[in-house]
């Protein structure tokens, strides 16, 4: 029999409700993801897809419905119980990186392991093999402001992958950068994403970023409305 914990999915969401007031944000989703898949969440603005994800990771509690991340019920959890499994469990990449600028970029991808319990030595150690593994060997001194909008943008994808979390949450994560920039830092992620077997959830709104997913889900009006393989070949 295989193994339950390989064969379930990663990520699974039902009957998700969020509302702010009189508005509905989610309307009642159902959401499986697989470990190791790569989903590109897409829809129009105000859509909901941004809500989803900020519940699919903890950071906000549905009004209805459930989560369960890697066999966890994030609705058993309480606040800071949620704080350290996101901690463990999940990375994040913003569309502005979010590094902070008085760090260098060692120590910018340090801090979540120093957070989690890391002597210094071995943050940074772990910082510099991430950074070499993503193309910034020769940029581990450098600050934020000196670098390029695709550099910062790398370190911010080390930052978020030190921790070697379950699941990744991508926002917009190349939508400050020009297209060149954007494939490459897109490309680097992806491939060492997929070699860990990272499960990847990708909020875009553009459809070439969607193409390098293995799955596209379209939320549209707080409800799921479509999803599709997307995958290059």
């Amino acid at each position: 029999m295989a193994d339950l914990a390989t064969t379930a999915p990663l990520i699974r969401a039902t009957g998700l409700r969020k509302s702010f007031g009189p508005t509905e944000a989610l309307r009642g989703i159902d959401l499986d993801i697989d470990r190791g898949e790569v989903v590109a969440v897409m829809g129009p603005s105000g859509s909901g897809k941004s809500t989803l994800i900020h519940c699919l990771a903890g950071v906000l509690t549905p009004d209805a419905g459930d989560v369960t991340i890697n066999g966890t019920e994030l609705g058993r959890l309480d606040a800071d119980a949620r704080a350290r499994l996101r901690l463990k469990e999940i990375g994040f990449v913003f569309q502005f990186g979010q590094l902070l600028p008085d760090l260098t970029a060692v120590d910018n991808v340090a801090l979540p392991l120093l957070m989690g319990g890391a002597s210094r030595r071995a943050a940074r150690a772990e910082s510099y093999a991430w950074l070499e593994r993503l193309g910034l060997g020769d940029q581990g001194d450098k600050f934020p402001g000196q670098m390029s909008g695709g550099q910062a943008q790398r370190v911010a994808i080390a930052r978020a992958l030190a921790t070697r979390p379950t699941v990744l949450f991508a926002d917009e994560p190349t939508g400050s950068l020009d297209s060149v920039a954007a494939e490459s830092v897109l490309e680097t992620m992806l491939d060492v994403v997929r070699e860990a077997r990272t499960t990847v959830l990708l909020i875009t709104h553009d459809p070439r970023t969607a193409a390098y997913a293995d799955r596209e889900v379209i939320v549209r009006d707080g409800r799921l409305s479509g999803s599709a393989l997307v995958g290059r070949s």
